[in-house]
């Protein structure tokens, strides 16, 4: 840092990070659409377009009452509903300002200087950055197009593995690994290995073979399945979140959270949303129409994409510079979509599953972009 004195300044030695911190990178991509006038659709971030139940909303204004109090136990009784609802045990749960949050203090109870992460060369861009936070390496295993390859990570196991990392299904692809091939996996790895299952879209996804692996946690002594209210749930800017694991998994985790680790507004939102099924069920179906309608615009257009069991879709053009125009003709029309920080998806885009009218001025905005350039 610099230290100013009466007449000049000098350079002098302060503190340092830990080391791994400066190999951190942000994971989404900017474009000259960000510096556009205020979008209209937002079809950034993942987020549920049908927002919460509105049971959900109420229970948030309510509980507002008495905020000036600490959230004394809220966390234990939010554990408690989610067990109920999922027929697991609470002893094994534990709940944190979203899953970045759990994923986060997984990371720092389980790997350490030296220690190894395995991940999917193409999965969350984000998870690397845990792995550097603590001083860990990050094995990056190529994918089967941009589905985790279950042969290749296997193979990339050593003695310096620690944590094994799959999010089911992926983000930013939409892909997904079936039960089977998520159990293959864990079978090949060494029980003091961690298999860290991050299942954010998991109530999105509809293919029959798919399984967030709950039932493989309780048959288990080393595997995590995080889950998120953000999504489905419409909560993201409540950062709900949860992990099911093995007791002394999840009392690590529970060891380094926060004092209050959980907002009371976010609690009380959280559980009515959980109560709404109905609200999820709506939300699920129409979900996949849009979804499906869109990809079948796209498919007119000539337009490539990945099929996807989540609420996004990402979009193939022929190049980069073909993606970055088309993020910022979007743009100019009012439209924020996704480019992502990383060379396999140079290419692409991101969409996140909007209103019908929202995509449907998608894919005009896209048919008169790419009219324009050819």
């Amino acid at each position: 840092m610099w230290l100013e004195t009466s007449n000049r300044e000098v350079m002098i030695a302060g503190p340092k990070a830990k080391p791994g911190i400066d190999r951190i990178k942000p994971h989404m991509l900017g474009s000259a659409a960000d510096e556009l006038p205020p979008a209209w659709a937002l079809l950034n971030s993942n987020e549920s377009v049908f927002g919460p139940s509105r049971h959900a909303r109420d229970a948030a204004r309510a509980s507002v009452s008495g905020i000036e109090r600490y959230p004394e136990g809220v966390d234990v009784a939010l554990v408690r509903e989610i067990a109920g609802f999922h027929g697991l045990d609470s002893d094994r749960i534990v709940v944190g300002q979203g899953a970045d949050d759990l994923l986060a203090r997984l990371f720092r109870a389980y790997l350490g200087q030296g220690d190894q992460l395995v991940r999917s060369a193409n999965g969350y861009l984000k998870v690397p950055n845990y792995a550097h936070a603590n001083g860990g390496e990050v094995v990056s295993v190529e994918d089967d197009e941009l589905t985790p390859s279950v042969d290749g990570m296997i193979a990339a196991l050593t003695e310096r593995t620690r944590v094994v990392y799959v999010a089911n299904p992926e983000n930013p692809a939409g892909t997904y690994l079936p039960k089977a091939e998520v159990e293959r996996l864990h079978a090949a790895i060494p029980d003091d290995v961690l298999l860290l299952l991050d299942c954010a879209y998991a109530e999105y996804a509809w293919a029959g073979d798919y399984d967030p692996g709950h039932d493989l946690v309780t048959r288990s002594a080393n595997v995590v399945v995080c889950r998120t209210f953000s999504k489905i749930y419409g909560l993201a800017g409540a950062r709900v979140g949860w992990a099911h694991g093995p007791r002394d998994v999840i009392d690590a985790v529970r060891r380094i959270a926060l004092t209050f680790p959980m907002a009371k507004p976010s609690v009380a939102a959280a559980m009515a949303a959980l109560e709404d099924q109905a609200h999820v069920a709506f939300v699920r179906q129409e979900n996949r129409a849009l979804l499906e309608g869109f990809c079948d615009r796209l498919v007119s257009l000539g337009v490539d994409y990945v099929p996807s069991q989540t609420n996004f879709v990402l979009v193939r053009m022929p190049g980069a510079v073909q993606s970055e125009a088309a993020v910022l003709a979007l743009g100019e029309k009012g439209i924020r979509v996704r480019r992502m920080n990383a060379p396999a998806y140079a290419d692409c885009f991101r969409v996140s599953i909007g209103l019908r009218h929202e995509l449907d001025a998608t894919s005009r905005a896209l048919e008169s972009h790419l009219k324009e350039v050819t």
